[in-house]
């Protein structure tokens, strides 16, 4: 009980301002910001395949349906290769070059090499990232902050404390050292 007034004391002494919370919703914002894409993809094992696949869908099959059929990214697969909006750097390096250098509607018209096989990728859509204003956010962003701080007190409090106990990790190696000595004797 001590302990829980004394971090509750500390929150109260130590309030997070909105101007605070401003500057770390700035800062996260930033981070945010840029292009997101609405993607489709297949993945395969072999250029060979992923080749046979372009020409399908050049031939007229639907995307979605070969994705269907053949991607081996199941949990994309079962909604026709659909990725959903994501920004490129959520991808492997390979994926995302691929994808930033289609349009709107466009293809892929080689198979794409990343560590996980062969993907057909399909641009379906660009947009400015989203991002809710300061004020839908500004409790959790300050909520944050706020635990941030006090695991900074909490930590500055267990490295200033002063005591003869064994935490766990130090008991198990103190326990071989006590044993060595008790041999001895």
């Amino acid at each position: 009980m001590l302990i829980n007034t004394l971090f509750q004391n500390f929150i109260k002494s130590h309030p997070i301002s909105d101007a605070d919370a401003q500057a770390e919703y700035n800062k996260i914002k930033a981070e945010q910001s840029g292009q997101e894409y609405d993607a489709r993809h297949i993945l395969v094992d072999s250029e060979d395949e992923a080749k046979k696949l372009i020409a399908q869908i050049k031939a007229g099959s639907k995307f979605e349906d070969v994705a269907k059929k053949s991607s081996k990214d199941t949990g994309s697969a079962e909604n026709g290769g659909d990725l959903g909006w994501s920004k490129p750097g959520n991808y492997v390096p390979e994926f995302a070059t691929a994808l930033q250098g289609l349009k709107k509607g466009q293809m892929t018209d080689t198979p794409v090499k990343t560590q996980f096989g062969y993907h057909i990728i399909r641009l379906e859509d660009t947009r400015t990232a989203q991002f809710p204003s300061f004020d839908e956010v500004k409790d959790k962003v300050k909520q944050q902050l706020e635990q941030v701080k006090l695991q900074e007190y909490q930590e500055k409090l267990r490295k200033a404390a002063k005591t003869d106990y064994k935490f766990s990790g130090e008991q198990a190696a103190a326990a071989p050292a006590a044993a060595g000595s008790a041999a001895k004797k």
